[in-house]
């Protein structure tokens, strides 16, 4: 939906038009036009579309294209019921489902994308005061985002977990814990994903201020961007110095973390660890 709303944006700034003077020449109000180019809609008569692709002269291939970007823009919706039920508070999901790379540092729990079920519903468990009722639907929300990994192309998935993310959950729920870490292990063989392992030894490392989200997008009119989440709040931030930033500090993270061959011996090493009833 981003994409769509860039591309409408960028035909009516080639028409030399103002936002304006489009929604008047159309019939629209102005923030019906704002919505759609800032992304904010997801259901889009192709009529709509038809008459911005007459107002801007764009040809029959462009509006295709257009109508097609919002087609799979309501398919992927689906996350739509967990936002109004307030599962869902920032548009994620709807990032996720368009990346062609996510790459992404942990520190504290397992990233989402890579949660079992019982690992997801311990940690909502542990975290948050909730009815059993709103933790299934949170730990099923969870889940289905994993969706875009098994979709037919799914994005290039990149994963950094710090040590301690590993050691607390073993400590607090083993055999949870146990699944979990086998789960990494059948993820980390899979073709486009790898997993690293930032272990304690690694020291003092750049990305101690907090967890990390980078989404990139194999269309050049949609730039990369960086989700940090906190408890109190998420921030998306899509400016080029911010994400030179914050990639330098992935990549600099990257390099002190256990090579994607070692961080699967390290996992095995914490199951070993496990089943003889060591100290995790």
């Amino acid at each position: 939906m981003r994409r769509l709303g860039r591309l409408l944006r960028r035909a009516r700034e080639e028409s030399n038009r103002s936002q304006t003077e489009a929604a008047k020449l159309v019939g629209w109000s102005l923030p019906k036009l704002g919505r759609l180019e800032a992304a904010e809609t997801r259901r889009i008569k192709p009529d709509d579309l038809a008459a911005l692709a007459e107002l801007y002269s764009v040809g029959a291939d462009t509006l295709a294209m257009w109508q097609e970007l919002a087609a799979q823009a309501k398919e992927r919706g689906w996350w739509a019921k967990y936002r109004k039920s307030g599962i869902f508070t920032d548009d994620l999901p709807d990032f996720e489902s368009e990346a062609s790379a996510i790459r992404t540092y942990e520190p504290q729990v397992i990233p989402g994308l890579l949660q079992t079920p019982e690992y997801a519903e311990q940690i909502l468990r542990e975290g948050q005061a909730q009815d059993d009722g709103a933790i299934a639907a949170r730990v099923d929300a969870r889940i289905r985002r994993q969706d875009i990994l098994h979709r037919h192309q799914p994005p290039e998935y990149w994963a950094i977990i710090d040590e301690s993310a590993l050691r607390r959950g073993m400590a607090g729920f083993p055999e949870v814990m146990v699944d979990q870490i086998k789960h990494l292990l059948r993820m980390a063989t899979r073709s486009g994903v790898t997993i690293q392992v930032l272990p304690y030894t690694a020291g003092a490392h750049a990305a101690s201020s907090g967890s990390i989200v980078i989404m990139d997008y194999a269309e050049a009119v949609d730039p990369s961007i960086v989700y940090v989440e906190s408890y109190a709040a998420s921030l998306m931030m899509e400016e080029p110095a911010e994400i030179n930033r914050v990639s330098s500090v992935f990549s600099h993270v990257s390099a002190s973390a256990l090579s994607g061959a070692e961080s699967a011996e390290f996992l095995r090493a914490i199951l070993t660890e496990a089943e003889s009833g060591s100290d995790v």
